[in-house]
């Protein structure tokens, strides 16, 4: 799998205290789902009304046909756009395009039907994860599937939300906090209005309608729009929450589901943002002992294995003050650099740490920082001619439309803190009681009425939820609750590292997927796949 088509599938983060931020308008925002702090329950919320097919405000998307047409970058694949309302709740009024993307069933005898793709984020682009990962498909998928992605709304070229210039975004990138904690919060709160401000100004009407339930409903105009009778979708990462609110919505129009890299749809956002910084700390000190041990020649971490996590964190943390020249005349920063190094630890031993000794030994050996630069731009959607793409302004209106939180009471936040000291050290060596205190989306200047829940997906076809045992960005933990909340659902587990399981190259997965798409096979119940 080529980790890097799957960058922004949920946070890298360059410290604790930037993804605690999440939803602030950082340069690090959180996808992880969201509880206000101080709810505890977890029960299945009221699902909203959803009209029918038939209903005569819809009848016009429902029946429309998707006029597909050769891309224009010379492949063979097609691509069209779909029409949907830009409010659900009257749609008799605007409407939004939305980008499609589709690479026809290999085998036309063998054509079962569609299986839309996400990629995740949010904010991620389905129409680039066909574009630029279609090999990922090949075999059986491919035989039988037409493989469809779309840019949700928001997103890529479907009405893309746009908040910062290119100019503003590379300040902010660039741009370490500070390490005096009081400094720290009012550079934060003043990023946050900030960035609020230029959202409502320049993609205020949007604003309300880029939430994960509206994109769901989107996803049965596209069903309906492909001629299916039921939806197949493979979801990865924040695709699985796509997925869900899908099958909590419409679960008697869902076909064969596979929800990848879970997030939980019932999880404290906090907690989920501390979840996932422990799982990059643990990636990050499996990186560290694996190049210490078993590539000490050219391990610029050196050969202990007890230390080597410790002189990766030292050296990114000292870009503060020694940032690296790079040859596009930017500074490599502090921040730049642990987004850039977190980047790689998407991956595992064969497809991403090979990379990032190489490019650790670059910038430790010999003081050259582009090649983790480079890392930090792919993540944050910056192209070689300095433009951004709309992927980071996305993410972040996306997740607080999905929710909001209030800051959580002293003692949790105390609490919260002392685990993130115990568990994941490296990455909140300045991290306070502040930091964590900071509610997401406090400025956002549209309140949501999302709050998390266990999703049931009564009526539903079987759903197959798939997780990672070691994955840094979605906790395997969180797969699990998953599946256990839906009604009908198995767990596949992939025992490793890295994100996902999905293009990770594992036979045991790839069969696994196979036989329950193009067939409707589940796995048997506690199948794992090892590495």
């Amino acid at each position: 799998m080529n980790i890097f088509r799957f960058a922004r599938l949920a946070v890298p983060v360059s410290l604790g205290s930037l993804l605690l931020a999440s939803c602030s308008g950082s340069d690090h925002p959180a996808d992880a789902g969201a509880r206000p702090a101080a709810a505890s329950p977890t029960a299945a919320s009221p699902v909203p009304a959803v009209a029918s097919p038939t209903d005569p405000a819809l009848r016009s998307f429902y029946g429309q046909r998707i006029g597909w047409s050769k891309c224009s970058d010379g492949s063979d694949l097609q691509c069209g756009k779909l029409r949907v309302p830009l409010d659900y709740g009257h749609p008799t009024g605007d409407s939004i395009e939305l980008a499609l993307i589709r690479a026809q069933a290999a085998q036309a005898a063998k054509r079962e039907g569609s299986l839309v793709v996400n990629p995740g984020g949010p904010g991620a682009s389905g129409v680039d994860m066909v574009k630029d990962g279609l090999s990922d498909f090949d075999g059986p998928l491919r035989d039988h599937f037409d493989v469809v992605g779309f840019d949700p709304r928001g997103t890529g070229a479907s009405a893309p939300v746009h908040c910062l210039s290119d100019q503003q975004r590379d300040a902010r990138s660039q741009q370490d906090s500070p390490t005096d904690p009081a400094a720290r919060k009012a550079q934060l709160d003043q990023q946050a209005r900030t960035f609020a401000a230029a959202c409502q100004a320049n993609s205020g009407k949007l604003l309300p309608h880029v939430g994960t339930r509206d994109s769901a409903r989107d996803m049965d105009v596209l069903r309906q729009a492909l001629g299916d009778a039921k939806l197949n979708y493979l979801g990865v990462s924040y695709g699985t929450y796509l997925g869900s609110l899908y099958a909590e919505q419409f679960p008697q129009r869902t076909g064969r589901l596979v929800l990848d890299g879970a997030i939980d749809p019932a999880a404290d956002r906090l907690d989920s943002n501390v979840n996932q910084q422990i799982g990059f700390e643990r990636s990050l000190e499996h990186f560290a002992t694996d190049c210490a041990t078993n590539h000490a020649a050219d391990c610029p971490l050196g050969s202990d294995p007890d230390t080597a996590a410790d002189e990766a964190a030292d050296f990114l943390d000292d870009l503060r003050t020694k940032p690296l020249p790079t040859d596009d005349g930017r500074k490599l920063t502090s921040t730049l650099g642990w987004t850039g190094t977190l980047l790689f630890l998407y991956g595992d031993q064969t497809s991403a740490w090979p990379q990032l000794r190489q490019a650790l030994g670059a910038a430790m050996k010999q003081g050259q920082g582009d090649d983790l630069l480079d890392a930090a731009d792919l993540y944050s959607g910056r192209g070689a001619d300095g433009r951004y793409d709309a992927s980071s302004d996305a993410q972040t209106a996306i997740s607080c439309a999905d929710g909001q939180e209030p800051a959580p009471s002293r003692q949790r936040a105390q609490q919260v803190l002392a685990e993130l000291k115990q568990e994941a050290p490296l990455l909140n060596r300045d991290t306070t009681a502040d930091d964590v205190s900071t509610p997401a989306c406090a400025d956002w200047p549209v309140r949501s009425p999302e709050h998390p829940h266990t999703i049931r997906a009564e009526g539903s076809a079987p759903i197959l939820v798939i997780g990672t045992t070691e994955d840094p960005a979605t906790p395997y933990a969180a797969a699990q609750n998953l599946a256990k909340g839906f009604a009908n659902a198995t767990l596949l587990t992939r025992e490793g590292e890295g994100h996902a399981a999905f293009g990770s190259g594992n036979a045991c997965i790839d069969q696994a997927l196979d036989a329950y798409l193009v067939n409707g096979t589940m796995p048997p119940p506690h199948t794992s796949c090892a590495r």
